[in-house]
């Protein structure tokens, strides 16, 4: 455990984890009180779920009706009396949403286990942000309820409350835009001062805060050594390393990542979507068809949680004593599956699970010793042992908490918020940006593309196909670190010089040290488009003289921090002697190809 010191605010401050999963969602939340130790506590109640042991997560539903609008969240639109009316007039559901926000890079493991559509007219931006909203409802209701004067104490706190929004690895820049954007629409803020409150933690991070709240391989953490995260949730599994950076006299805790995160499209429903079609091929010819698509809910529900040995059958319950048919394996009213079948349909996410912390360990910085498994999945116990047993064969120990693996997500997103343990980070990629390169005729690479020179302002052969990666993948990032490269930019006339607008570009391949945009082409993207006004700079230029006439040029810097969770980029130049920046704004385009 971390001892926090005393809020040192004079104002009470209201800090909300909100994690949208692909099948469920948690809030947590911390009521900062000016001189008091801060707590950080789920929110447990949820409209029409049963309130019996206080559930910290709700269902990631939602129910459309003909028009568009939304007619029930969560728990709600599992109701029996909403599903027949929903079923009467033809709403439409949205389930996996989330998904389909994935960037292209992380795709689904199986062509027969596709993303269920979104209803008619709907965006996965739009259903995202109508579940905000309602999550910021359920909060707002929480929190009136459990505390004093709760109305207005909530119209005290709406307006500087920070939320932390959290998203799988895999997800970058875009993706956060979206959710940005999507937050903004649920009225989680207003306005572009309001957009600062909004912040995001990947879910592997926000599990490492779990961990260590919770003292979880604390020992490995505590020598030094390396620690791998592993967020096994619905649709997505997050593997993350670290290792502590702070020593034992630091006053404040510190770790860094020590390998590449990674995002595995290996989540649980896709556990349940292999044991639904096992379902349907043993009923297709029995009386029994119609009931799949419950016994496939029930096996999700429960069986697929207590599975725990290929030796034994995985019975689901779905009728009354009366059904039977031994022929199909109905028997009173349950459904036997053979244990070594059941195990079959995890054993694709356990490979994948295996094979990623493999590829952590080897690429890690530091040596690893340990393996934390939280999140929703990491309560299969099949998994649990299965994880556990491989990986004991290479020297790993695997832990996992003893309950609420469900809200390790959102408590751990405030504690990003709270305690910051996290101060340095991998890049995932390869980030820089087009440019000009001078031609080298003693370089066979560019001999190897003379027909591709040109003739810049100065006379210069020059080639315009080079890339200039600033930061490469692989390498560790404090989050204070600049990473900079310096451009010109040639003009006749210098009113083009005095807005620059730049290009910061994703490099997905292989190649360790990218060179040139015409070679994988389809492995560059555009991240993001970064602007400033140099008018007052541009104005001081002095003209030059090329072969062709008086030219101007410009010079500029790009820089880049990739040590928060969020990308900022600003370019910065000279005026008299003194370096200017631009806004630290990035323009997210959504990752579209070069």
């Amino acid at each position: 455990m971390v001892a926090r010191k005393p809020y040192a605010g004079t104002e009470r401050k209201l800090i909300l984890g909100l994690d949208l999963g692909t099948t469920f969602a948690g809030i947590s939340y911390c009521l900062l009180d000016p001189g008091k130790i801060p707590q950080i506590l789920p929110v447990t109640r949820f409209p029409s779920q049963p309130p019996i042991g206080g559930d910290s997560k709700v269902p990631s539903i939602v129910m459309y009706d003909g028009s568009g609008m939304a007619r029930a969240f969560g728990a709600e639109a599992l109701d029996e009396d909403v599903k027949q009316v929903a079923a009467r007039e033809g709403w439409q559901q949205a389930t996996w949403f989330k998904l389909h926000m994935q960037p292209d890079a992380i795709t689904v493991p199986r062509a027969d286990t596709p993303i269920p559509p979104l209803p008619r007219n709907k965006t996965a931006t739009s259903v995202f942000s109508d579940f905000l909203g309602y999550l910021l409802k359920c909060a707002r209701t929480y929190i009136t309820e459990h505390y004093p004067g709760g109305d207005a104490l909530w119209i005290t706190l709406e307006d500087t409350t920070e939320f932390i929004l959290t998203h799988p690895n895999g997800w970058g820049g875009s993706q956060q835009a979206m959710m940005r954007e999507a937050a903004k629409k649920a009225g989680l803020v207003r306005g572009m001062a309001g957009r600062k409150r909004i912040h995001f933690v990947t879910e592997g991070e926000a599990s490492l805060h779990y961990c260590i709240l919770n003292g979880l391989a604390s020992g490995p953490l505590d020598k030094g050594e390396g620690v791998i995260i592993v967020d096994a949730g619905g649709g997505t599994v997050d593997i993350s390393a670290y290792h502590k950076t702070s020593n034992a006299d630091d006053e404040v805790t510190r770790f860094g990542e020590i390998a590449r995160a990674e995002c595995l499209m290996f989540g649980s429903v896709f556990v349940g979507r292999s044991a639904r079609r096992c379902i349907e091929a043993k009923l297709r010819n029995s009386r029994y068809l119609a009931d799949a698509e419950e016994i496939a809910q029930r096996f999700d529900e429960s069986a697929k949680l207590k599975f725990r040995d290929t030796d034994q059958f995985s019975w689901i319950k779905f009728g009354s004593l009366r059904d039977s048919d031994e022929a199909f394996g109905i028997i009173n009213g349950q459904m036997k599956l053979p244990g070594k079948e059941v195990a079959g349909f995890f054993q694709p996410s356990i490979d994948a699970i295996i094979a990623a912390i493999r590829r952590q360990k080897a690429r890690s910085h530091a040596h690893i010793t340990s393996v934390c498994l939280v999140g929703g999945f990491a309560a299969s116990e099949w998994l649990f042992s299965e994880v556990k047993r491989r990986l004991g064969e290479i020297g790993l120990d695997v832990s996992r908490p003893d309950s609420n693996v469900n809200k390790a997500v959102s408590d751990g997103a405030v504690s990003f918020y709270l305690d910051h343990f996290v101060t340095a980070r991998v890049a995932k990629d390869t980030y820089g940006t087009d440019c000009t390169v001078s031609y080298d005729a003693t370089d066979r690479e560019h001999r190897a593309r003379t027909k591709l020179t040109q003739v810049n302002l100065a006379g210069e052969r020059c080639l315009p196909v080079g890339f200039s990666a600033i930061l490469r993948r692989d390498v560790k990032v404090d989050e204070t670190k600049e990473f900079r490269a310096s451009f010109g930019r040639k003009a006749r006339d210098v009113t083009h010089l005095m807005d620059l607008e730049v290009d910061i570009l994703k490099y997905t391949g292989f190649e360790l040290s990218p060179r040139w945009m015409d070679v994988d082409r389809d492995k560059y993207s555009k991240l993001c488009a970064i602007k400033a006004d140099v008018t007052n700079a541009a104005r001081n230029l002095r003209p030059r003289i090329g072969p062709s006439g008086v030219y101007y040029q410009s010079n500029f810097d790009v820089v880049l921090s990739f040590g928060l969770t969020e990308l900022t980029a600003q370019l910065a130049w000279w005026e008299d002697g003194e370096e200017k920046r631009g806004e630290a704004e990035v323009i997210y385009d959504g990752g579209a190809r070069v």
